[in-house]
């Protein structure tokens, strides 16, 4: 048995193995990381960019055939037009017709046909006409359908200028069996009136209004305002 120390120094045959070897392994190492072949073109930005854009393009295409498979078109158009724009498409829906502007109403004072009553005059009657208004400030601010008296001596209608004598709200006529008067306003002492009646029955004599409009007779002529009747 021979003893070697640790330390010893190798043989020259050993250096040189090693040498051959070294030089060998760093040959090989060289070798495998030059490039292939110079046909071998490396794999830029560029193409990594189109080959994630056609892949992209691939699965939205793919989904969209799906999406349009499963949902109503309606719907289909909306999500696939959240997934390719970012924004829903929103089916076309026809415009609301646009409606007619409605011409102002015309003032009654300046077009209405007055016959001979004056403008100074808060109530007027026509009495063929079959209408009574109401003016203010020379303006007619009332029309309402009416009827008169029957053409005889007894029971005509008296024409000419009047003022309003009084008013009153519940009113029976006693001469004719307490009949209802419903606001009458008198024109005359001797019992002409304005009042609600039946509108084209003739009276004896009193001016009649349908209801709504003997209520507003009554609410805004007044004792001593001017009447006109002809």
């Amino acid at each position: 048995m021979s003893y070697k120390p640790r330390h010893a120094k190798p043989s020259r045959l050993r250096r040189r193995l090693n040498a051959v070897l070294g030089t060998s392994t760093t040959a090989a190492a060289l070798l495998i990381v030059q490039p292939g072949t110079a046909s071998a073109a490396p794999i830029g930005l560029d193409n990594l960019l189109n080959s994630g854009a056609e892949q992209l393009k691939n699965a939205k295409e793919n989904l969209n055939e799906q999406i349009n498979s499963v949902l109503p078109p309606e719907q289909a158009d909306i999500v696939n037009g959240i997934l390719n724009n970012g924004a829903p498409v929103i089916p076309n829906v026809p415009a609301a017709p646009e409606v007619p502007a409605v011409p102002d109403a015309p003032v009654l004072g300046d077009t209405f046909d007055r016959g001979p009553c004056p403008v100074t005059a808060e109530a007027c009657v026509d009495l063929k006409g079959g209408r009574s208004w109401l003016q203010k400030d020379g303006k007619v601010v009332h029309v309402a359908p009416s009827s008169g008296g029957a053409p005889a001596p007894s029971t005509a209608t008296p024409t000419g200028n009047f003022k309003v004598e009084y008013k009153v709200k519940n009113e029976v006529s006693r001469t004719y069996g307490n009949a209802p008067m419903p606001n009458s306003v008198y024109f005359t002492r001797n019992g002409h009136a304005f009042h609600a009646g039946e509108v084209g029955v003739l009276s004896h004599g009193c001016i009649h209004l349908n209801y709504d409009d003997s209520v507003v007779f009554f609410d805004t002529l007044q004792p001593g305002d001017d009447v006109f009747i002809y």
